[in-house]
């Protein structure tokens, strides 16, 4: 199948009008390299504001097509694969509705396509915008909560993801179309929807699948956006949650990839009811630093404990219930 050469971007959204009428501006603002053919889909995830009276606004002088698509169905995943269906050109670069890109955004994307026919895939950095100013908890834990508020930045060489077993975040990555058609789109049983658990491994799923594939992506510095992040998301509570959810839907994605990024085949190593024994280590080991870190008065520590036993706890219950 042939497919128009050029970039769609993609922004899947849900009750967020007024970012992603800034998320809209940004991208109107691109520096276009030479030849680029690009158009925006918009994909409203049944929104109940005023999302599609924003998109449409902003088409009306935006600079290339902005096409609207209203899905029913809640759910990432779902919205995401109705936005592969409704694009039509080569590259598929996704960007959350709550970013600000780069100038060069587009520019740093194509090119690395263009400059590469072997890359499948490409992602960058993503920086914050704090509503509020950040946590010193958060800046004590150092970059291992990083994730939970999609904050990445793998420093300013470019590298292949494959080689550091690294990959993209959801909120700025780009694909290649032949590679979803090859391995299919995101797994609906992943990512964030109507239920109260914050679910989200439909990006390590689908990578999961590329690698299996023998594909190849790379880590571009110059594809930087800007992230918000709410005041709401910055409590030790949400990070509980955040990490829970990471465990069951890591437990049911590993259920169906068993043999992890750093090589590990799940299936081989013991296990004790159905959950792999190392986990009871790792748990013992976070719950001996959650008490030291209590102990010191160090908050950044004991959160960032406490999210591992949080994900310790996802696994669990997922594995228990396959049972």
């Amino acid at each position: 199948m042939t497919h128009d050469d050029g970039v769609d971007v993609l922004v899947c959204t849900w009750n967020r009008a007024a970012m992603l009428a800034e998320t809209l501006s940004s991208l109107a603002r691109l520096k276009i390299p030479s030849g680029c053919r690009w158009e925006v889909v918009v994909v409203d995830n049944n929104s109940a504001d005023a999302t599609r009276t924003v998109v449409e606004r902003a088409a009306e002088a935006f600079p290339v097509p902005v096409q609207y698509v209203f899905e029913p169905r809640q759910g990432k995943s779902i919205a995401m694969n109705t936005a592969l269906r409704a694009s039509r050109r080569s590259i598929a670069a996704f960007v959350d509705d709550d970013v600000r890109v780069s100038e060069d955004w587009l520019a740093a994307l194509t090119d690395t396509f263009r400059a590469d026919p072997a890359i499948s895939y490409a992602g960058g950095p993503v920086d914050p915008i704090w509503e509020v100013p950040c946590p010193t908890w958060f800046d004590r834990s150092g970059k291992s909560l990083w994730g939970t508020l999609a904050i990445l930045d793998y420093g300013e060489e470019p590298f292949m993801f494959e080689d550091r077993r690294k990959i993209p975040l959801g909120a700025n990555f780009a694909v290649r179309r032949t590679l979803v058609e090859h391995i299919g789109g995101f797994d609906p049983a992943l990512g964030r929807n109507s239920e109260r658990v914050l679910l989200g491994q439909e990006l390590p799923e689908f990578f999961a699948r590329a690698r299996e594939a023998g594909v190849r992506g790379r880590y571009v510095p110059r594809m930087r956006v800007q992230h918000h992040v709410p005041a709401r998301r910055l409590q030790p509570a949400y990070f509980r949650r955040w990490w829970y959810g990471k465990g069951i839907s890591r437990a049911r994605m590993e259920k169906v990839h068993p043999i992890t990024e750093l090589g590990l085949d799940l299936r081989q190593v013991p296990q004790i009811a159905g959950i792999p024994r190392f986990l009871f280590g790792s748990a013992l080991r976070d719950g001996i630093r959650w008490m030291k870190a209590a102990l010191r008065g160090d908050c950044g520590e004991r959160v960032a404990a406490e999210t591992q036993l949080c994900y310790f706890g996802g696994q669990v219950r997922e594995r228990l219930r396959w049972r």
